[in-house]
């Protein structure tokens, strides 16, 4: 149990994004490469802003289009590499497309008032809402309370807690943070340690890993790569995505694929011993009964935080008949501020602003990343690289929608093994499925929008994700056990993608091939 007191206090001390210390080895080999891309970095995004800059301007490509792509390109290295903070590269972009000339002043400084950043603001307003109730924590409790029985119960049980709070918390971070005690305590009542692991402890880590990242795609607000997606589908092609549109799309297709992989890991890859099915030391127990015990019986804060998140989810998963129903629509961006408003309000109100933690810094890098990508959009760069690649693989239009369909799932799910961000990956994948069914002559929502329902799948390997790497810091699990059972999940995910678009996005007017 010091552990689990260590890592409790951990994460009152921490913030949503810090991760635990690496080993010394860890450590070294992180300096190392840190120091490598900080000499690197710089001069490399130089030479390669340089070369396309400077390069003449390739056949039924904009002169425009060709600075945009080389503004582009010098970002991606620094972003890739991280010489200077991400959202720093952000703001240096955003001022090299203006002085460029390749977007004007109010259309790159616009990024920063797109309704997605402010429900990105306000969704994280209401998490500190969530958290400061303590909310979160007492639900987290009583899920693995009651559902502890046997191994299989309680990682189902660990599914669902992490579903329930992607509903409220948009970073994933925060989510493990808050489930990472919990799961400590459950994997000691399997015996399973950090200095001797067993199947139960395998299973617990790794199937919250999938799901840490899974169920914030079942939800519009789950990740700030799902806003990212949608502020590039309603740009590029001027189709309003619903947060019940998306639910509907997103959450059947987690659901599934996450119930896939609570079967598959006890059952197949690491099956656990019918001696260890059972928890066999109290001690777990008593500790998730001694935490919640220590709350004490549920506050009127408690109450007020969860009323407060009622309002707005009414508003959010109604969205789509409110004109129907009241003659006026209360668009998810407003419906968000509107439970920030009665959190902050004097009295009624939970918390202050000193209290709400917004993450600026990726609000602000998200900015420059949607005025990047929406420039090479604009200047037609991003439909020219597409063709360029069409071209490169002898396909033209005419053919089959779903062979591209398929190739499309499978590159943005498999594509998380080798980005280290989610939101890059989104990033770079967005625009140019857009551009790709465009040139193709689709629908690009048929395309893009299924890809942005798998976008926050990174679930293969530690380095995938900040979660991934605090849960592997437990030592509960190696890599290789990480990478096989992430893509053997990916696989299933991307079937289930494919029925999906046979069926349920038909039916929603997603796909209508």
């Amino acid at each position: 149990m010091t552990k689990i007191t260590e890592t409790k206090k951990n994460k009152e001390s921490s913030s949503a994004d810090d991760c635990p210390e690496p080993s010394n080895n860890e450590s070294k080999k992180s300096s190392t490469g840190k120091r490598w891309s900080e000499y690197l970095g710089i001069p490399l995004a130089i030479v390669v802003f340089a070369v396309l800059y400077f390069m003449p301007t390739p056949a039924g490509l904009t002169l425009a289009g060709q600075y945009s792509l080389a503004c582009f390109a010098f970002a991606f290295v620094l972003w890739v590499l991280e010489p200077i903070p991400e959202y720093v590269t952000s703001l240096i972009l955003m001022v090299m497309l203006v002085l460029l000339g390749v977007r004007s002043e109010e259309n790159v400084l616009s990024a920063l008032g797109l309704g997605v950043i402010w429900l990105n603001i306000a969704a994280f307003i209401l998490s500190s809402v969530l958290v400061k109730t303590n909310l979160a924590r007492r639900l987290a409790l009583l899920f693995v309370l009651k559902c502890g029985h046997n191994i299989y119960t309680i990682c189902l049980a660990f599914v669902f807690l992490q579903l329930v709070l992607a509903l409220f918390i948009p970073s994933s971070a925060a989510r493990t943070l808050i489930a990472l005690p919990i799961m400590l305590m459950v994997a000691d009542m399997f015996g399973s340690t950090s200095q001797n692991p067993n199947n139960a402890g395998k299973n617990i880590f790794l199937i919250n890993q999938q799901a840490i990242s899974m169920s914030g795609s079942g939800f519009l607000t789950g990740s700030a790569a799902n806003l990212i997606a949608v502020a590039f589908i309603i740009g590029m092609t001027s189709h309003r995505v619903y947060y019940s549109e998306w639910l509907i799309g997103s959450l059947p297709v987690v659901l599934a694929t996450l119930l896939a992989s609570w079967f598959i890991g006890p059952h197949l890859f690491f099956r656990v011993k019918k001696g260890n099915i059972k928890p066999n030391k109290g001690s777990g127990v008593e500790g998730i009964a001694k935490e919640l015990k220590k709350m004490g019986r549920i506050t009127a804060m408690e109450i007020h935080g969860a009323i407060i998140f009622a309002i707005v989810l009414f508003f959010w998963m109604t969205d789509k008949y409110q004109a129907q129903w009241f003659g006026f629509e209360i668009s998810p961006v407003i419906a968000a501020i509107i439970g920030a408003i009665i959190a902050f309000m004097p009295k009624i109100g939970l918390i202050k602003w000193k209290e709400a933690n917004i993450p600026w810094e990726v609000l602000i890098f998200s900015a420059g990343a949607y005025a990047g990508g929406l420039a090479l959009e604009g200047t037609g760069a991003a439909r020219w690289m597409v063709g360029y690649m069409l071209d490169a693989f002898n396909i033209k239009p005419g053919v089959n929608f779903w062979l591209v369909y398929i190739i499309v799932m499978a590159v943005t799910v498999y594509s998380h093994i080798v980005f280290t961000s989610k939101t890059m990956r989104c990033l770079i994948l967005i625009p140019i499925i857009i551009a790709l069914a465009q040139k193709l002559g689709f629908n690009p929502v048929a395309l893009a929008l299924p890809a942005a329902f798998a976008i926050d799948w990174v679930i293969s390997l530690p380095i995938n994700s900040k979660p991934n790497v605090i849960l592997y810091s437990s030592g509960q699990f190696s890599v290789f056990n990480s990478l096989v059972y992430g893509v053997a999940v990916s696989t299933v995910g991307i079937i289930f993608l494919v029925l999906a678009g046979f069926t349920l996005y038909r039916i929603m007017g997603i796909v209508t091939y």
